[in-house]
């Protein structure tokens, strides 16, 4: 009280001013003993919160860890199993490689055994072989020692045979050199024949033998029809009225007819025949069907005869064209020259010994290819030229010389290949063959007209040629008689047997062939058989 009152005395404060200090300084006391209360309060929970915040942490980190654990304990597991499978391969495959190395050491030991067993035989066989050639050396010694002493005993032998002879013969020994010459010589030629015979045959069988398998190959790779067309030059009359009408009146139908196109109408006694008569085939073809089609129509006379004759003439051109598209499609004959095409098209009305002529151009272009295949040669080429061969007949009446040169002619003009002009020039011998492609040719197109049933000829041309063939073998030195057989493909010969002995029938034969192949024509080949026969006849009585 003493204190207090000495405060106000000397702050000369009121008591009511110290009242109201005295409360707030009693309310800040309480306000800080409720906010001390409040705090304690909030601490503890925040505690309380914290503590359970670092349970729960615990806990997860507990349940992490063995979750942890868990994980890496599988993983272990896993790689554990994985390392144990790696190194049970691993294992196998030093086994598997163990096991082969097992087996390649057998096959080394047996193989090492087998080389020393090889080894000892060839010791063995080396010690006979250098007893043997010790052997040898000394037999060799011996033999030419031998020899030595045998060529003096004959080169004495031989001077005495020589002195013995020029006594006995009273020659000089030039005379006696050329007499021994002569007999050599004699020898030399016929034991030369004989060799030439011997091979002779020999390379004919087996030439005989290859040309048959390949022409029968090719024969049986095509086999084209045998039958052959024949050349119309008969035109059948319904009656002998109608010649009349073809006549016309004072022959001024037949006329028009034959300037038209440019053929010869024979109209003679034969009852029902009017003949068409030209070396063209084309223009005999043009005549024969516009007079089949005047007949039909029954309209002869000068202008009607004119305009069928122009319609034929076309409707043939264009089939003409046809004829060569479809061959050379049929021969499979590529980037042929249109002009080549419409020549090969008139083939088609040629006619050879009564072939058709286009038949037997496709014909032989397909033997051409099979021959040159088996040969090992082009065989597009080779039925090129085949195709080609005969495209000179479709000329050969317009223009002069031979169907060979005409046909090379015109096809250089049109860019045809050198192997195909030989071709065409030299099937017949014309020109030398400078490709083998030319003799190809020159076989096929035999082939194909040799063939049966292909050609026929007249009989006065096959009484020719088989005289002709009988000549040439009589006219052979040493031949005493010839006879032609099998149609004209064999020739017999009989030989003079004290002129001609059995080595020289060879050059006989030879002679003959070669003579007949110069100077005659024919189909295929012809067979030239030589005989000799020596008889000795004598009787007992």
């Amino acid at each position: 009280m003493f204190v207090h009152n000495s405060i106000l005395a000397q702050t000369n404060l009121t008591p009511g001013l110290i009242g109201v200090m005295i409360g707030l300084a009693i309310g800040a006391a309480v306000a800080l003993l409720l906010a001390r209360l409040l705090g304690t309060q909030t601490l503890g929970q925040a505690r309380k919160q914290a503590d359970d915040l670092l349970e729960k942490a615990r806990s997860d980190a507990e349940n992490l860890k063995k979750k942890l654990e868990l994980d890496a304990r599988d993983e272990m597991a896993s790689k554990r199993d994985a390392f144990e499978k790696e190194v049970e391969g691993m294992r196998t495959e030093i086994k598997e490689q163990e096991r082969r190395v097992t087996k390649r050491e057998d096959n080394l030991d047996r193989k090492l055994d087998t080389l020393t067993t090889k080894e000892k035989y060839l010791d063995d066989l080396d010690a006979k072989i250098k007893d043997r050639e010790a052997k040898v050396d000394e037999r060799e010694g011996e033999l030419d020692d031998l020899i030595e002493q045998n060529k003096l005993l004959l080169e004495e032998a031989r001077k005495e045979q020589k002195q013995t002879l020029l006594r006995l013969s009273n020659l000089s020994e030039d005379d006696a050199r050329k007499e021994a010459l002569k007999i050599v010589e004699h020898e030399s030629q016929h034991e030369a024949a004989q060799i030439i015979q011997r091979n002779m045959e020999k390379a004919d069988e087996e030439s005989k033998d290859n040309a048959l398998k390949i022409t029968l190959q090719a024969i049986q790779r095509y086999a084209s029809e045998h039958t052959a067309d024949s050349t119309v030059s008969a035109i059948a009359i319904p009656s002998d009225d109608m010649k009349g009408r073809v006549i016309g009146r004072e022959g001024r139908n037949i006329r028009a007819f034959e300037k038209a196109t440019g053929v010869d109408v024979i109209v003679d006694d034969t009852p029902g025949v009017v003949v068409v008569s030209c070396f063209d085939p084309v223009r005999r073809a043009i005549a024969a069907e516009a007079l089949h089609k005047l007949l039909e129509d029954g309209r002869i006379h000068p202008t009607r005869i004119e305009e069928i004759v122009e319609q034929i003439r076309k409707e043939i051109g264009q089939r003409i064209i046809k004829f060569g598209r479809d061959a050379c499609i049929e021969a499979n004959i590529q980037g042929l020259h249109p002009k080549i095409s419409e020549m090969v098209g008139r083939l088609h009305y040629r006619m050879s010994y009564g072939q058709n002529i286009l038949r037997h151009s496709i014909e032989t272009a397909y033997l051409c290819q099979v021959i040159a295949n088996e040969l090992g040669l082009d065989g597009d080429l080779a039925r090129r030229a085949g195709f080609l061969h005969d495209i000179g007949k479709a000329m050969d009446h317009d223009i002069e010389g031979g169907h060979p040169a005409i046909g090379m002619e015109f096809c250089k003009k049109h860019g045809e290949k050198e192997a195909v002009l030989n071709a065409i020039g030299g099937h017949h011998n014309d020109i030398p063959s400078t490709t083998p492609y030319t003799p190809i040719v020159m076989a096929a197109d035999a082939i194909s007209g040799a063939r049966p049933g292909a050609r026929r000829e007249t009989l006065e041309k096959y009484v020719r040629r088989l005289e002709q063939l009988e000549g040439i073998a009589r006219n052979i030195k040493g031949v005493r008689e010839a006879y032609a057989i099998q149609a004209g493909r064999e020739v017999r010969v009989v030989v003079d047997p004290e002129s001609v002995d059995d080595a020289n029938c060879m050059y006989v034969a030879r002679d003959i062939a070669k003579q007949v192949s110069e100077e005659m024509t024919f189909p295929g080949e012809i067979k030239v058989t030589v005989l000799r026969e020596m008889r000795t006849i004598e009787y007992a009585r």
